[in-house]
């Protein structure tokens, strides 16, 4: 999913905040201000970023570097719940590529996308160690152990 969402007055005064809590902001300090800012916004709006680049002086290149490198950012936004799904050996074996096709024919999205009406993100893992689980999925802090196609429509019901 990918929306453009224009940061208001507001938006930006919290931003100013975070700034000025961690002033003065160096090179060094680009991963914990990506993550306060990811915490306030849930993602990392590129207005947002690109403002605190111009109030900082960090280069927004470098920035951006940074938070496309590193898997914890997400330049877009997210749903309200996040589905990891392992596709490590164990769960393969197991009927987890079955899983993943449910997951996506009842969400109607792809890995890596977000429903429409932010409900769920929805993305495969390597493993989630869990093995003795397998197939296993993860739904926010939640694990599912024994999944099966068919459990995954009641199972994703629970999570408004």
């Amino acid at each position: 999913m990918s929306s453009v969402r224009t940061a208001d007055r507001s938006d930006m005064a919290h931003a100013q905040c975070i700034v000025d809590a961690m002033s003065p902001v160096a090179s060094g300090d680009i991963i914990p201000l990506l993550q306060r800012l990811q915490d306030a916004y849930g993602y990392l709006p590129r207005d947002i970023v690109l403002d605190v680049c111009e109030r900082t002086g960090l280069p927004a290149s470098r920035v951006f570097g940074v938070a496309t490198f590193y898997e914890q950012f997400h330049l877009e936004p997210r749903g309200r719940h996040l589905i990891k799904c392992c596709r490590g050996t164990a769960c393969h074996v197991r009927g987890g590529h079955g899983v993943i096709e449910a997951i996506t024919r009842e969400l109607g999205i792809s890995e890596g996308e977000t429903t429409k009406d932010g409900r769920f993100t929805f993305e495969t893992v390597a493993c989630l160690g869990t093995c003795f689980l397998a197939p296993v999925i993860m739904v926010d802090d939640d694990y599912h152990g024994q999944v099966t196609p068919r459990k995954i429509r009641k199972l994703l019901d629970t999570y408004e």
